[in-house]
């Protein structure tokens, strides 16, 4: 059976499985257990606000179902409506206090909203009463250094000699969580050694094809020239509005976004898919062209309506937006649009493209100590070195085809060393007028949903330059994928 056929019948499946639960939950509205797998099965099928609503009026019957108002606040949560998910969240946790899921979802909504002292003490009422989820130990890790004779770490050390008991998912995330920990405490052999074990169970997890992402940046490069970009950029859409935040992961881009977002007229709308939907509908709408290929086959107009519509859905993200008027600007973190950099030339000439980079092993490091959802080439140090190679030849091919000053370098180690020169560099390449509130980003209460979600609620700390690294020997792979011939930083 195809992929395809298989998917039509699964969703064929889904469908049924919709009407037989709404006729179930008829008969009985208040029915949680019904409600949670109704509410599931439209999550599945892409119709998330029917299952909102599904859970909304099962609590319209009953407003004391723990289980439905925990469901729901997950489900807000997910849908970045942090303010309702937390009013649920909150009713179920006064339902049932002893509910450590319901702790860990509320870890994670306080977290993103800026209240990291609130979240860790969820986490740690989470971690008391379900001593042997790893999961909870991997997330306080994220927000906390814990001291030496903290009992959490202790806990943890606990659930490692016994980690037979855990399946693959809890061995990979409490050995995430004692790379953190041990590394905290400056036991950083012993870290290392729990991170390797921690990618091994990953990586045979995931699969990767890192040759297809090696033939799709080649191929880009050779598709863009300088030639074929500057064709159709003059006849580009004019609005300055998108900024979008390129690089690798872990190379300072949350911390740039959160500095610029705290500027009165730009919004930050973090890591989201908006410019990939917006492609790949593109090529649904217009046949001949395929994302990754130049838009000198398409005509102005339709090169137009597709800016127009990234710039739609872009305006659709700005929520809790309380300034006099429209934001100025509005910046993408995903980091990965760098292999986009020719079609955002070509569509919005006028659009800040902001580089974030930091010194290559600490980038990689930094990388492979963080259970990253959907990043697979982070989970083996060969492979990331690898693709920091690909990232780094794409970047100089975008120096090397498009007019100098088009793109912003910012270096991790600069912000670091001197905040309010990189600040005011960011902000003066966006065009926009000095605010001194980009020198108080850790104020800020915007939503960030990332691996730094702590980091960027502090003032500017330098530990994480020059970070601790393991003997040229043990990092062979990730060296021999940068191309150094050591850790010192000398090339092969």
């Amino acid at each position: 059976m195809q992929d395809a056929d298989r998917t039509r019948i699964d969703r064929y499946r889904a469908l049924l499985a919709v009407e037989t639960l709404r006729e179930a939950l008829a008969r009985d509205p208040a029915s949680a257990g019904t409600a949670r797998d109704l509410a599931r099965t439209l999550v599945e099928l892409g119709r998330v606000d029917e299952a909102i609503a599904c859970y909304r009026t099962v609590l319209d019957h009953d407003p004391s179902l723990h289980a439905i108002h925990a469901g729901l606040g997950t489900l807000l949560r997910n849908t970045g409506r942090h303010a309702e998910a937390l009013h649920h969240l909150e009713q179920a946790h006064a339902l049932q206090p002893d509910d450590a899921p319901v702790h860990a979802v509320l870890a994670l909504v306080l977290q993103e909203l800026g209240h990291i002292d609130a979240a860790i003490a969820h986490l740690r009422r989470a971690i008391a009463l379900a001593p042997d989820e790893p999961n909870y130990y991997l997330g306080l890790t994220r927000l906390s250094a814990l001291p030496a004779d903290d009992p959490a770490l202790a806990a943890m050390q606990a659930l490692a000699g016994r980690a037979g008991t855990l399946d693959d998912q809890g061995r990979m995330r409490l050995h995430f969580a004692l790379g953190k920990a041990l590394a905290d405490s400056g036991h950083h052999r012993a870290s290392f050694d729990h991170l390797l074990k921690a990618n091994a169970i990953r990586r045979a997890q995931t699969p990767y094809d890192e040759q297809r992402i090696a033939r799709g940046a080649r191929a880009i490069r050779a598709r863009f020239t300088a030639d074929v970009i500057a064709a159709t950029a003059a006849s580009g859409h004019p609005s300055p509005r998108p900024v979008f935040i390129v690089g690798m992961p872990r190379s300072g881009s949350t911390l740039v976004e959160q500095i610029l977002a705290s500027h009165p007229l730009v919004f930050g709308a973090g890591e989201v898919g908006t410019l990939s939907d917006t492609l790949q509908d593109a090529a649904k709408r217009f046949p001949d062209w395929r994302v990754g290929t130049p838009l000198t086959g398409l005509s102005a107009r339709d090169r137009h309506a597709i800016a127009e519509d990234y710039l739609h859905r872009l305006d659709r993200l700005v929520t809790g937006w309380t300034g006099d008027r429209p934001p100025a600007r509005i910046s993408n973190k995903t980091l990965d649009n760098f292999f986009h950099i020719g079609l955002i030339r070509q569509l919005w000439p006028n659009a800040r493209i902001i580089h974030t980079l930091r010194d290559p092993i600490d980038t990689c490091l930094s990388c492979f100590s963080i259970p990253f959802d959907k990043l697979a080439f982070t989970f083996d140090l060969g492979e990331l070195g690898r693709y920091h190679r690909h990232y780094q030849d794409q970047m100089t091919h975008w120096r090397q085809v498009l007019p100098p000053g088009t793109i912003l370098d910012v270096r991790y180690e600069d912000i670091v060393a001197d905040l309010e020169t990189g600040a005011r560099r960011i902000i003066a390449y966006c065009d926009l007028p000095w605010d001194e509130a980009c020198l108080r980003f850790h104020e800020s209460r915007r939503l960030v949903r990332t691996s730094s979600v702590a980091q960027v609620r502090r003032p500017i700390y330098r530990s994480a330059v020059g970070r601790w690294r393991p003997d040229d020997e043990t990092l062979r792979p990730l060296l021999d994928g940068l191309g150094m011939a050591s850790a010192a930083g000398d090339t092969a």
